[in-house]
């Protein structure tokens, strides 16, 4: 999903850079990928922006089995106060539940962010992204709480947690597999991962969040085309957290950045929200960045 010789890092937008567009919705996906509707990229009044390369969504399966694009577990989540709304705070839709607990009708009916956007089928997303645009399709979660992220799993544990993720796994790629667009599919869990290479020969990232090591070992294991980590764990740039992914971490964290390439992975770092982020991302050799704004790359 990306070109070594290019000095411009690939753009993938968060979630249809949530930044900009309400995020996971159809209208987020159509803007990202330069279709338009209003204040879209290039659009009057928009932010002089450019087309996402690819597109990250979010996907999680309703009460009823189908496959919807949506970030939190709650639908009125995302909210400091308890969720309900009593408080004034509104969350990020309009309903109450747990998506997995909730039928489809209820949860694609949830405006999302008070946009007058709501909850996608994945399937509807898709089809707002035109072939030319590649889609990460982030598994975020297969319907339960009792979930592994952030962990090189052992044979036995890894077998359990690919059981786990099998059936949900097995309706996204039944959506996503028909599409003509190229596809990525990332996940904290390892058994998300597995479950998708065990099916298909799509490629797979792992993203990252805690240890450096794990991720590429998770990477090896499942032949990953890329990898997904923090902007902070980006040795060179000034984010780089030296006391989580330095040498002075437990059991001395590796230069990711040189071990993916050094293995043919690509690096994809999240979430950037400021040009100057982008910029010494991009000096400091990363692949693409997982932006939430379309602005952010200076050609």
């Amino acid at each position: 999903m990306t070109d070594p010789e290019r000095s411009v890092p690939t753009l993938i937008a968060h979630r249809g850079f949530a930044g900009e567009n309400p995020e996971n919705t159809v209208a987020a996906v159509e803007r990202a990928a330069g279709r338009g509707r209003s204040g879209g990229p290039g659009e009057p009044g928009a932010p002089a922006g450019r087309r996402a390369d690819w597109i990250e969504v979010d996907v999680m399966p309703t009460a009823d089995g189908d496959v919807v694009v949506v970030h939190d577990a709650e639908l009125s989540g995302r909210g400091e106060g308890d969720g309900t709304g009593a408080d004034g705070d509104r969350g990020l839709t309009d309903a109450t539940g747990v998506v997995w607990e909730t039928d489809t009708a209820t949860v694609t009916g949830a405006e999302v962010l008070d946009s007058g956007e709501t909850v996608p089928l994945l399937i509807d997303a898709l089809d707002a992204v035109p072939p030319g645009v590649g889609v990460n399709v982030e598994l975020k979660n297969p319907g339960r709480w009792d979930l592994r992220p952030d962990e090189k799993l052992d044979a036995e544990a890894l077998a359990d947690r690919t059981a786990v993720w099998r059936p949900f796994v097995e309706c996204v790629l039944g959506v996503a597999e028909k599409r003509e667009n190229d596809l990525l599919f990332s996940s904290f869990c390892e058994g998300a991962l597995a479950a998708v290479r065990e099916a298909s020969s799509l490629p797979v990232a792992p993203l990252v969040s805690e240890s450096i090591a794990d991720g590429l070992a998770i990477a090896r294991e499942h032949d990953a085309a890329a990898i997904h980590p923090p902007i902070d764990a980006i040795r060179g740039t000034p984010f780089f957290d030296a006391e989580r992914f330095g040498e002075s971490a437990e059991n001395g964290a590796p230069d990711l950045l040189t071990a993916a390439h050094d293995e043919g992975r690509a690096v994809n770092a999240w979430t950037v929200e400021t040009w100057y982020q982008a910029d010494r991302l991009a000096a400091a050799g990363v692949d693409g960045i997982i932006a939430d704004y379309s602005t952010l790359l200076r050609d």
